[in-house]
Order: C-alpha cells, then structure tokens, then sequence
C-alpha cells in the first residue's frame, strides 16, 4: 500500500482530539520549512526550520524550555535557552556535522532576513547522525537552504500540512531499524493546542512498539537491518498557552513518555533532546476556563491535560514519521526499508487494534 500517516491504517492513538492538520502548525502563527539535500549515490541530507512566529524572534522572543534525557549530541544553543528561558532564533534541525554550518548560517540570515545586525544571537540548532545513508562529513547544507528553509517557515506556505518522512532535516535518518525522519502530530484542549515535531533516528527493530504491538519483532523485510551510527531523536514541542520557562519544562519532560510508547530506551549514544516553546497567544485563565475538568484546580495541575496532549502527540509523531518515509539507498549502496504497512495493518488487525 501507498505510504501515509498512521490514522490513515485505521488506528486512532490516545484518547483526545486532534487538530485540523494534526500537526505542529496547528499552533497559531507557528510554521515548518525543510530544504531536502540528495545528490548522486553518496549526499542525502537536508534542513528543517522552525519558526513560533512569522516575525523578528530577536526582538519578539518565545519563551522557551529544554530538557535532555540523553545527552550524547552536538546541539547548539540549548544552554541559553536552560538559563534565559526564551529562543531567539528559528529552531533549526539538520544532520549531525551540518551542525555548525546551519547555526553559522542562521547568524548570516539576521541582516538579511530580519533586517538588522543584534549584537550578539543565540542560534539554536538540534541534529541527529543520518551517517548510515550520507556522507555526513562533506556537510552539504549551505547557507542557501537554510535561507530557504526559514524563509518557508516564517512565510504562509509553513503554516499548513507538514510534510513527513523523508524530507529536510529527517531525509537520512532511521527510525527502528526502518526508514524514519520527520513525523508530526497535534492535540486541543478545550482552547489551547499542542503541537510535536520529531525528527526520527533511534530504536532497534525488535523494539517498535505499535499501540502496544511488538510489531518490529513481527515485520519481515527482506534482509535483517544493519545497525545504523545514529540512535537520537529530537522532539519539538510548541504550545499557545500562556505559561513560564518552569511549567514548559514540565511539559518538555512529557515527550520521554510518548518516545518509550514506541519502545525506545535511549541507548548511551542517543541523544534524545526536547526545546519546547509557547506562543503565548493564549492566557492562562482562558485556557483553565476552557476545560471544564480543570475548575478549581490549584497550583501546577492545570498542566496535566497538556502533558497527556504531548504524550499522545509525540507518540504519534513518531508513528507518522515511520509511516510515511520510503525505502531509501544510499552511501556505500546501504539501504533502509521502509516499514511495510501492509504487514503493519494485518499484525495490528490480528491483535484487535484495528
């Protein structure tokens, strides 16, 4: 069967409502840009912006949280963001040793993009290793795609459907012993929305975990996957609910649940990193007054729902990635199988999923 997102199989995951994209664009004013990169047999790689709004993040910063359940990785900026509690910059996404070149480029793209030279700038930029399928040291994203990318996703071409799979940022990346990259998902709560963008690259076969089905250990592919250099996944949360650098954190923290949902450990060389943001387009109050479940609710528990909205999301996220990449060959003629979802539809419907 044709790829398409896990909801498309039959399967609905949690309990609450998606919104009208299922997607992380679902978000008011936040947009999603991804420059893929593919040249010849050996260059797979690519790019992928986040952007909470269409204007000047310097000037107009979101507040901000990250949290690291493993910290093996080369990302960029997320110390600033651990002690200021705001981003000033696109999130951007890219293979591991393009790293550098993306948050050297983001610095370039202020006097251009934005218009103005700050005084200093806190680029920030997460990576996974698609080192199995590219040749990650020739470090093909330039400055041009990042332009690109975060040109997309400050313009309204960001702010819709997302595309998923093997596009931008997840173009090399393995999911489970499976093709994985980019998935996206979103929940609403009475007013308020959270949204999940994951770029996929951890998980051994054996491991997936589909609703509660070991459907990695069942899947037949045509050879036993090689074991890929890359075992990290980054997590993107945004929401519009008005709340601190402390209450996201709490929040960031709930993506580990959705990430073990699927059967991921994070293995010594994972790097599993989460930056949540808010737009902040929603007060609080209004948010509380929205849900009916929440009235008289004191302290930090109005923030419940919304670690179950991102639970669910970031599952999910992790599923579509999954479920929409292709098969893809690449350096050294490597290869990454798509998971088969025809196989996956008749392993759920034997266990009473579907």
């Amino acid at each position: 069967m044709s790829r398409c997102r896990v909801r498309e199989l039959g399967l609905k995951l949690g309990s609450m409502e998606t919104g009208k994209h299922n997607a992380i664009t679902d978000v008011e004013g936040v947009g999603v840009g991804h420059v893929t990169v593919t040249e010849g047999e050996n260059v797979r790689t690519g790019v992928t912006a986040i952007a909470p709004h269409q204007g000047n993040l310097y000037e107009d910063k979101v507040t901000a949280a990250v949290d690291i359940l493993n910290g093996y990785g080369k990302s960029v900026g997320l110390t600033q963001i651990v002690f200021e509690g705001v981003i000033e910059t696109p999130i951007m996404l890219t293979e591991t040793l393009n790293t550098y070149r993306v948050a050297d480029a983001v610095i370039d793209y202020y006097p251009e993009g934005y218009g103005f030279t700050p005084g200093t700038v806190n680029a920030v930029v997460g990576e996974t290793n698609g080192g199995y399928l590219t040749d990650n040291h020739q470090r093909n994203v330039n400055v041009e795609h990042v332009y690109e990318a975060i040109t997309m996703a400050r313009g309204n071409e960001g702010r819709g459907p997302v595309a998923e799979g093997n596009v931008g940022a997840g173009t090399p990346m393995t999911g489970y012993g499976f093709k994985g990259g980019i998935g996206t998902s979103s929940r609403v709560i009475g007013d308020a929305t959270v949204g999940v963008l994951v770029q996929l690259n951890c998980g051994r076969k054996d491991d997936l975990t589909i609703a509660g089905v070991p459907v990695g250990k069942e899947v037949k592919l045509p050879e036993k996957p090689e074991k890929s250099p890359g075992n990290s996944i980054m997590m993107i949360v945004a929401t519009d609910v008005e709340i601190d650098s402390r209450q996201l954190w709490k929040i960031a923290k709930r993506t580990t649940h959705g990430l073990a949902r699927t059967g991921a450990y994070s293995g010594n060389s994972s790097g599993d990193f989460t930056i949540a943001f808010t737009t902040g387009k929603l007060k609080t109050e209004e948010y509380k007054d929205s849900v009916p479940e929440l009235a008289g609710v004191k302290g930090d528990g109005f923030l419940s729902p919304l670690y179950k909205a991102t639970v669910e999301a970031t599952e999910e996220s992790i599923l579509n990635a999954l479920c929409k990449a292709e098969t893809m060959t690449g350096v050294n003629n490597h290869v990454r199988y798509a998971l088969p979802l025809d196989q996956t539809k008749e392993i759920l419907k034997r266990y009473n999923r579907l």
